[in-house]
């Protein structure tokens, strides 16, 4: 288990962090504006249907959270 939190506490916590996030992407948008365009991801648009894949930004989001959730569980 990651932490002994509830799960209000939790979702507090997810909607704050998406606050956050938003507030960036509001006042800095060249900050998350990588997302997506990253080498490695699919984008395909072949007339009405668009297909978009990113799979290097989730590869690389997956891996910082990991790290972070890492440092977090070894100094708590």
């Amino acid at each position: 288990m990651i932490f002994k939190m509830d799960i209000t506490k939790w979702l507090i916590l997810i909607g704050v962090l998406f606050i956050i996030i938003g507030i960036v992407n509001k006042f800095a948008p060249w900050m998350i504006n990588w997302f997506g365009k990253l080498p490695g991801d699919v984008h395909s648009d072949r007339g009405n249907v668009k297909i978009f894949f990113p799979i290097t930004s989730m590869l690389l989001i997956s891996f910082i959270l990991s790290m972070i959730i890492r440092i977090i569980n070894k100094y708590f």
